[in-house]
């Protein structure tokens, strides 16, 4: 196990004989204060996933991309082409790869695409009429209207198919109305069609097919902010487990949508979540003032001073020993029950009921008191803003004050990570998700590399949030200098401890679990990836 640096706050642990007059830092700063070759020199660079925000302004410009390229190599229409992306869900790479393996016949007719064929009714029937084979109306030819698979029907009758499937929310893949045809109406058709009824509907549908680009297609998603931004975020390369910010501020798994959890997996996250919710605050007291119904297992207050206790399911027991009862008791005996005598099984089922209950408020006492100082922290910029003011008033030697506030990104990013990480603990150290994946002695070896990379983090983050709060700009500038030196070395220290806990988690627990399940997004030293504008 390798050796991690612990920060000591007694001046003679560190080394004061160091150049602090770094005025050319200034080329390429990163989260720490560090040069870009100092970043690099230390392992401290990572790239992060390239993401992108799409706007309603922007969202057309984005389709039509994808659009163009399907449109240029296949020699297609664009509702064509817009049929066969929304059928391979915006893969443009995947429609390439099944024309090159499977053939432009194969391609075209499992997305219900068909090339527009010659129309053998219109020279014959100019101006006779034709009998629409939906209603059975005889209708003039011209006002009826063919699809690419040579299926005519009445205007009126595709009118109303058209305005059904839209209103179903059906109007991405709305087919043919033919007996056992799949092919996809052309887009123009409908929206000529359904404007000259329902202008509304109509532009129903054209929003439907934009938004077709963001609903289905895996590397869009809509960001979740509440209220909603309007904004939706694509991710550039081929990871979708990641953690991305909008332009609005909100930070999210782009996998499930929730807030930026890792180093915690999505299943382990949306468990831990339902389980806080259901348990909860609540954990103490009722640790400390109820116990669980031997039947239904709800928890139970008692109101009197009588030892025998009924449910409201209505099952009685012994409050001493929570052992069930018949209900029938006298002052010297209760109906069914022997609580004087021990019974080796019911004493174990009961002790780890009570060791689960402490194992859960265990982790989530540290889970709450790292994300009630994350929250705490969150008005530390405020004062670390005025406290740079200060500085950059008076006449010292450093002009570059910018890692104070890069020091309070690092400890947020720090924290949130350290709080994230008392989930992983519980799930992967229990018994509910990985019953039986290790061995006891595995488990223990395990446990400890973990835990004592945890405990390593938290230390450093807790002296890194110290030395941020100190009235620094009070000091004289030797002592400023000082201070600079310890923010920066301990944020560039906790950087690294939290690089080496992910890679703990996929590596050391995850790899030898269910990895394909509990996938984790990637450190990255620079934070969440922040989403660069789309053009319009």
């Amino acid at each position: 196990m390798e050796d991690y640096i612990y920060i000591s706050s007694d001046d003679d642990e560190w080394d004061n004989n160091q150049d602090y007059n770094n005025d050319d830092d200034d080329d390429c700063e990163f989260d720490d204060g560090f040069s870009e070759i100092e970043q690099q020199s230390i392992g401290i660079c990572q790239k992060a996933p390239s993401c992108k925000v799409i706007r309603k302004e922007s969202l057309l410009a984005a389709q039509k991309e994808d659009l163009q390229r399907v449109m240029d190599l296949l020699s297609l229409k664009e509702h064509h082409a817009r049929s066969l992306l929304i059928h391979y869900r915006w893969e443009a790479d995947k429609v390439f790869a099944v024309f090159v393996e499977r053939g432009s016949e194969k391609l075209y007719a499992e997305a219900g695409v068909t090339l527009e064929g010659k129309d053998e009714l219109t020279p014959t029937l100019s101006t006779a009429e034709l009998t629409c084979q939906i209603c059975f109306e005889d209708v003039p030819v011209e006002q009826t209207t063919v699809m690419d698979c040579n299926h005519r029907f009445c205007n009126d009758c595709w009118t109303t198919h058209f305005s059904i499937n839209i209103n179903e929310g059906k109007s991405k893949r709305v087919t043919c109305m033919a007996q056992k045809c799949n092919v996809i109406c052309d887009e123009g058709k409908i929206r000529d069609l359904v404007t000259a009824k329902d202008p509304i509907l109509a532009e129903k549908f054209d929003r439907f097919l934009l938004e077709s680009y963001i609903d289905d297609n895996k590397r869009v998603k809509w960001c979740p902010s509440v209220p909603h931004c309007g904004n939706a975020i694509r991710i550039e390369d081929d990871e979708y487990c990641c953690e991305v910010e909008c332009a609005c501020g909100v930070q999210f798994c782009f996998n499930c949508l929730s807030e930026a959890h890792s180093p915690c997996s999505c299943m382990m996250w949306r468990l831990w979540m339902t389980k806080c919710k259901n348990d909860g605050k609540t954990v103490m007291w009722i640790n400390e003032n109820a116990k669980h119904c031997p039947k239904c297992h709800h928890a139970v207050e008692k109101n009197g001073g009588c030892n025998l206790v009924r449910c409201r399911c209505g099952q009685p027991f012994c409050w001493l020993c929570g052992g069930a009862t018949g209900f029938e008791h006298t002052w010297s005996s209760i109906q069914g029950h022997t609580c004087g005598i021990y019974k080796e099984g019911e004493k174990d089922k009961a002790a780890n009921v009570r060791n689960d209950l402490l194992r859960y408020t265990y982790y989530y006492e540290r889970y709450m008191v790292h994300c009630d100082s994350l929250k705490l922290e969150a008005n530390m910029k405020e004062k670390l803003h005025s406290e740079v003011l200060l500085l950059e008033a008076r006449e010292l030697q450093s002009k570059d004050f910018s890692w104070a506030e890069n020091g309070l990104c690092r400890l947020r990013q720090s924290r949130r990570i350290l709080s994230c990480s008392y989930p992983v603990s519980f799930y992967v150290f229990g018994q509910s998700l990985f019953k039986n994946e290790m061995t006891p002695k595995e488990m223990e070896i395990k446990q400890n590399l973990f835990e004592n990379l945890q405990q390593q983090l938290e230390i450093n983050v807790e002296r890194l949030s110290m030395f941020l709060e100190e009235p620094f700009a009070e000091y004289p500038e030797e002592k400023v200098l000082e201070t600079r030196m310890k923010i920066m070395t301990l944020s560039t220290v906790t950087d690294n401890l939290c690089e080496k806990l992910y890679d703990c988690i996929d590596n050391d627990l995850l790899v030898t679990l269910e990895q394909a399940t509990h996938t984790i997004a990637r450190y990255s030293s620079n934070g969440v990836a922040k989403a660069s504008e789309l053009p319009n």
